[in-house]
């Protein structure tokens, strides 16, 4: 198993990395993949991957950090650069909260988007990892006009309903599940869990964020827990659990190129 996005350069796990990469390996989740928010705490992401060699990173400013300004997108490239990097983001619209404002989002996203693109036409292609809440509608346009492949992305966090999984599923691109597919009041993505293919799926933590059931009162949410998720959903789809594991593990290494 991999937990394919969590978050441990948050203060949450600050001088427990080991132990909690520990306690995954405990669980049989061999790897993490940890992801960026800002072009400064990718360099942080970066200095952890190769420091833990089950642990991957990416390199991208969230939606909701486009105001942590001045972005220096060239560390970005930088830590693109690295074997251990293995993805952009992530990146893309949240317009569940007011702020930062919706203008400044999308101005932050075009200049990424542009950024990435000048860095494919280098030689640096590499999947994108993709933050999108209650933006579905917004958010497919925008990536429909640029030149990146849609199978190179991914949604992570699926928090929809059916008719916004159709619109991944139409787009073409990857969708990734946390824990919120195992909450009892999150019918709409068990329902929407259930459409998408296999080879389309990945798994997550977005720890320390939504531990699943039934350890949900558990904080912070570590990637040991990825496990517990992709079991619930397995059950959820009516698929065989060593099925199901062998071809989320299959996709999370294609997708993201780990060996």
């Amino acid at each position: 198993m991999f937990d394919t996005h969590c978050h441990l350069t948050f203060p949450d796990y600050a001088g427990r990395v080991d132990e909690v990469m520990d306690r995954a390996a405990e669980a049989g989740v061999e790897g993490a993949i940890t992801i960026s928010t800002t072009t400064r705490d990718c360099l942080d992401a970066l200095a952890l991957a190769e420091r833990h060699p089950a642990i991957w990173c990416t390199a991208g400013v969230h939606p909701l950090y486009a105001d942590k300004g001045p972005h220096h997108w060239a560390n970005l490239e930088r830590v693109a650069r690295s074997p251990r990097c293995v993805a952009w983001g992530e990146l893309g619209l949240d317009n569940h909260y007011p702020n930062p404002p919706r203008a400044l989002q999308r101005a932050i996203l075009d200049e990424q988007l542009a950024f990435l693109q000048d860095c494919r036409t280098r030689g640096l292609d590499l999947p994108i990892i993709l933050h999108c809440r209650e933006a579905f509608d917004d958010l497919i346009p925008i990536l429909q006009q640029t030149a990146f492949d849609p199978a190179r992305f991914v949604f992570h966090c699926f928090t929809g309903g059916p008719r916004e999984m159709r619109l991944i599923l139409d787009f073409g691109a990857m969708v990734s599940f946390t824990g919120v597919v195992t909450y009892a009041n999150a019918k709409d993505v068990q329902d929407a869990a259930k459409l998408p293919p296999l080879d389309r799926i990945l798994i997550e933590t977005d720890a320390p964020f939504l531990t699943p059931a039934p350890h949900r009162g558990v904080r912070p949410n570590e990637p040991r827990f990825a496990r517990v998720t992709a079991e619930h959903l397995a059950s959820l789809r009516g698929e065989p659990w060593d099925h199901f594991h062998k071809a989320i593990n299959d996709n999370t290494r294609r997708f993201f190129n780990i060996p």
